[in-house]
């Protein structure tokens, strides 16, 4: 059986890690879409597609989980969300989230779509890592360490600091 999850990954953190644990457990094989993948270089999306790709690739290396990492961009047209997902995605038999939107499109389209556990979410939540990279406040112990790794290879604390202030 193959699950699929949907995330933006911005950045890959320690409840990701511990929810593709959870799935992993229940399903053979876990489809990870990287979704906005078209989005890069703004407050809420510092990190583009392929440095995303990285990022969950090197935090999953530790893990025994078989996995498949797809891009996905997003589109304008809502009906057609999941058919275009099908067509990136190797086939899957059950879709994972908590999204009461992507939940009632991927029933409609007849999956199977489990509820996600959500592990200390106050804590390990992207717009919150994202905050105290800019503010330069620990961020490190919220990530695996190779996306902390990672993020400072492409200078991504950085970028997220210049992007906000260009913001304000």
């Amino acid at each position: 059986m193959r699950g699929l999850l949907i995330g933006r990954f911005q950045p890959f953190h320690l409840g990701h890690r511990y929810l593709i644990e959870q799935i992993d457990e229940a399903v053979d094989e876990v489809v990870i879409g990287i979704g906005s993948a078209g989005q890069s270089h703004t407050r809420e999306n510092p990190f583009t597609a392929g440095e995303r790709v990285h990022l969950v690739q090197d935090a999953l290396e530790e893990l025994d989980a078989k996995t498949y990492l797809i891009p996905i961009a997003d589109i304008e047209r809502n009906a057609m969300w999941v058919t275009h997902i099908e067509t990136l995605c190797p086939e899957f038999d059950v879709v994972y989230s908590n999204n009461p939107f992507v939940e009632r499109l991927f029933e409609e389209a007849g999956y199977e779509v489990r509820g996600t556990p959500l592990h200390e979410r106050d804590r390990y939540c992207g717009s919150e890592i994202r905050r105290r990279m800019v503010a330069g406040d620990r961020w490190r112990p919220l990530v695996p360490d190779p996306v902390a790794a990672a993020v400072d290879d492409i200078g991504g604390v950085a970028r997220l600091q210049k992007i906000t202030d260009d913001d304000t």
